[in-house]
């Protein structure tokens, strides 16, 4: 159970994903336009069109998983993405500065909400 680490394969579905889906129409993404096995172990990311919201799929030992993040404010810096690609292999590195919204060209920091309480916190 929630079993996302550097050993597993990513691989981001580089087409805007409607946040309404579930476990079997991202399933059917990746096996029909990405051409994978979800149930291979590897993760697979989609992002919606607004790139605020992030799903990762994973087959864990229990069954599948998803993990979904939404912004709170900021967007998702993408990697550059060939045109005519169905799928891009990511790494766990790339992954955590994309949540983290750092950008490896730039290295700058993309907008994130910080909670107040923990920002008064910090300051004293």
């Amino acid at each position: 159970m929630f079993n996302l680490n550097d050993s597993i394969r990513y691989y981001l579905y580089p087409f805007p994903t409607d946040m309404r889906k579930s476990f079997y129409t991202l399933s059917g993404i990746v096996s029909q336009r990405m051409g994978e096995d979800v149930r291979g172990g590897d993760a697979f990311i989609f992002i919606n069109r607004t790139c605020n919201s992030m799903k990762i799929l994973h087959m864990e030992h229990g069954g599948l998983v998803i993990y979904h993040l939404k912004l709170e404010s900021g967007v998702f810096k993408l990697p550059e993405l060939e045109q005519d690609s169905q799928t891009y292999r990511s790494s766990w590195s790339q992954l955590m500065l994309l949540v983290q919204g750092l950008n490896r060209k730039e290295f700058t920091v993309g907008k994130r909400w910080k909670n107040p309480k923990k920002v008064e916190k910090e300051r004293l």
